[in-house]
Protein backbone atom coordinates (compact mmCIF):
# COMPACT_ATOMS: atom_id res chain seq x y z
CA UNK A 1 0.00 0.00 0.00
CA UNK A 2 1.54 3.34 -0.77
CA UNK A 3 0.05 6.30 1.00
CA UNK A 4 0.30 10.31 0.03
CA UNK A 5 -0.56 12.93 2.05
CA UNK A 6 -0.50 16.40 1.07
CA UNK A 7 -2.13 18.94 3.82
CA UNK A 8 -1.49 22.28 5.20
CA UNK A 9 -0.30 22.52 8.41
CA UNK A 10 -1.16 25.19 11.46
CA UNK A 11 0.32 27.72 9.67
CA UNK A 12 -1.09 27.78 6.64
CA UNK A 13 2.36 25.65 5.13
CA UNK A 14 2.00 23.05 2.98
CA UNK A 15 2.63 19.66 3.91
CA UNK A 16 3.64 16.15 2.11
CA UNK A 17 4.48 12.92 3.17
CA UNK A 18 4.54 9.81 1.56
CA UNK A 19 4.60 5.96 3.16
CA UNK A 20 4.75 2.59 1.27
CA UNK A 21 4.35 -0.84 3.32
CA UNK A 22 1.73 -3.30 4.62
CA UNK A 23 -0.70 -3.95 7.20
CA UNK A 24 1.60 -6.35 8.91
CA UNK A 25 2.40 -4.24 12.16
CA UNK A 26 5.74 -3.74 11.28
CA UNK A 27 7.57 -0.59 10.57
CA UNK A 28 8.28 0.83 7.33
CA UNK A 29 10.02 5.00 6.47
CA UNK A 30 7.63 7.91 5.81
CA UNK A 31 9.41 10.37 4.63
CA UNK A 32 8.24 14.24 4.31
CA UNK A 33 7.34 14.32 8.32
CA UNK A 34 10.01 16.22 10.41
CA UNK A 35 8.02 14.64 13.55
CA UNK A 36 8.13 10.91 12.33
CA UNK A 37 10.62 8.48 10.66
CA UNK A 38 8.28 5.77 10.82
CA UNK A 39 4.83 4.18 10.62
CA UNK A 40 3.18 0.81 11.13
CA UNK A 41 -0.58 -0.27 10.43
CA UNK A 42 -1.71 -3.51 11.34
CA UNK A 43 -5.33 -4.78 10.36
CA UNK A 44 -7.61 -5.48 12.98
CA UNK A 45 -11.33 -6.53 11.49
CA UNK A 46 -12.36 -5.43 8.07
CA UNK A 47 -12.80 -1.87 9.13
CA UNK A 48 -10.04 -1.32 11.70
CA UNK A 49 -6.38 -0.58 11.61
CA UNK A 50 -3.95 0.02 14.05
CA UNK A 51 -1.53 2.55 13.41
CA UNK A 52 1.88 3.59 15.03
CA UNK A 53 4.12 6.24 14.20
CA UNK A 54 7.88 6.88 15.26
CA UNK A 55 11.22 9.38 15.83
CA UNK A 56 13.80 7.77 16.79
CA UNK A 57 12.61 4.17 17.58
CA UNK A 58 10.55 5.77 20.12
CA UNK A 59 6.37 5.87 19.49
CA UNK A 60 5.36 9.46 19.01
CA UNK A 61 1.30 8.20 18.18
CA UNK A 62 -0.49 5.32 18.80
CA UNK A 63 -4.00 4.83 17.11
CA UNK A 64 -6.85 3.19 15.26
CA UNK A 65 -8.06 4.43 11.47
CA UNK A 66 -12.11 3.32 11.46
CA UNK A 67 -13.30 2.97 7.96
CA UNK A 68 -17.53 3.09 8.05
CA UNK A 69 -19.38 0.12 7.01
CA UNK A 70 -20.24 2.02 3.83
CA UNK A 71 -16.84 3.01 3.12
CA UNK A 72 -17.73 6.61 2.97
CA UNK A 73 -15.96 7.48 5.67
CA UNK A 74 -12.69 7.20 7.49
CA UNK A 75 -11.85 8.28 11.30
CA UNK A 76 -8.05 8.72 12.81
CA UNK A 77 -8.14 8.91 16.10
CA UNK A 78 -4.75 8.53 17.91
CA UNK A 79 -2.87 10.18 21.35
CA UNK A 80 0.88 10.31 21.47
CA UNK A 81 3.82 12.98 22.90
CA UNK A 82 4.88 15.82 20.72
CA UNK A 83 8.85 16.96 20.47
CA UNK A 84 8.61 19.37 23.39
CA UNK A 85 7.47 16.06 25.73
CA UNK A 86 3.63 17.33 25.88
CA UNK A 87 0.56 14.86 25.68
CA UNK A 88 -1.08 15.24 22.46
CA UNK A 89 -4.42 13.91 21.33
CA UNK A 90 -6.16 13.99 17.43
CA UNK A 91 -8.85 13.18 15.87
CA UNK A 92 -9.51 13.76 11.90
CA UNK A 93 -12.48 12.28 9.68
CA UNK A 94 -12.54 12.20 6.13
CA UNK A 95 -15.64 12.16 4.11
CA UNK A 96 -15.10 10.52 0.67
CA UNK A 97 -16.15 12.77 -2.13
Amino acid sequence: MKVTLDSVDANGQPAHDEWTGKFDGKDYLLTGDPDVDTRAYKQINDHTLAITEKKGGKIVLSGRVVYSADGKTRTVTGTGTDASGKKTSVTTVYDKQ
